[in-house]
């Protein structure tokens, strides 16, 4: 039975859903805009080979928003004190995109934290390196669309690929999203480095590249894979950087070898 539930870690209130499964535990953090509900119709999938949770990242969706500090380092700090109010017993921690380099940075601050990391399609940018893909103006001119009511066809104009479904589900959601929380974790992409910290995770590490898309770059996994040379690294076809939305097969695919048997 799938159950939405909320827990204070770190200091404040965070809001999960879980998706039982028989397999190893998983605690699923989204990207920058997606509370977890949106990610539902993933984790029912991966359900069959992990127990899945998947946050509500601070500012999102039904977790404490607010007057809060939105930082990589704040979101990581998260992710190592959820494991240990919830009880986690070496959970496997897939991260999407804002939600891959929190991964990193939570498992480099507390290593062992973590059985293993899958880090989907993480942006690559950071001080001195070329700027994410995505500019900020298409978050927040969304966001703020959303605040004012929109339909599903209102946000096909940000979404043009999105099934109907996927469409009404973000219309629906992303109001709960609070700009400021956006901004500062856009900002992050660019300010905060995440290979600095590659070298120093100790837990084993998958990343899940969008086959279709310009935040991973060929060069930047053969720098990846040169800061952390035991890597394993799967490319999925014929999806964008919303990997699941564009190809859910191929994105199980790469993942679900590492849950259930």
């Amino acid at each position: 039975m799938i159950t939405g539930y909320n827990i204070k870690a770190n200091g404040i209130r965070h809001h999960l859903i879980h998706y039982p499964g028989q397999g190893p535990e998983m605690l699923l953090i989204p990207g920058i805009t997606s509370p977890a509900i949106t990610w539902g119709f993933v984790a029912e999938r991966l359900s069959e080979a992990f127990d899945v949770h998947v946050l509500d990242v601070r500012g999102r969706g039904l977790s404490q928003a607010g007057a809060l500090d939105y930082s990589l380092d704040a979101m990581a700090e998260d992710a190592i004190a959820l494991v240990d109010a919830l009880g986690l017993s070496d959970p496997v921690i897939l991260g999407h995109s804002m939600g891959a380099r929190t991964a990193i940075r939570a498992a480099r601050m507390k290593p062992g934290t973590f059985s293993q990391l899958i880090l989907v399609d993480p942006p690559v940018s950071g001080p001195g390196r070329r700027a994410y893909p995505s500019k900020l103006p298409w978050y927040v001119d969304s966001i703020e669309m959303a605040v004012g009511g929109c339909s599903a066809e209102d946000m096909r104009a940000f979404c043009p690929t999105w099934t109907e479904d996927q469409l009404a589900l973000r219309a629906e959601w992303l109001h709960t999203c609070q700009t400021d929380a956006i901004v500062t974790a856009f900002e992050g992409f660019h300010t905060d480095d995440i290979h600095q910290d590659l070298p120093k995770v100790q837990d084993p590490m998958r990343l899940v590249r969008a086959g279709s898309a310009t935040v991973i770059l060929d060069e930047d996994v053969a720098e990846i894979q040169e800061l952390a040379p035991t890597i394993d690294v799967r490319t999925v076809p014929d999806a964008g950087h919303m990997i699941p939305w564009d190809n859910l097969e191929g994105f199980l695919e790469a993942v679900m070898d590492l849950g259930a048997r």
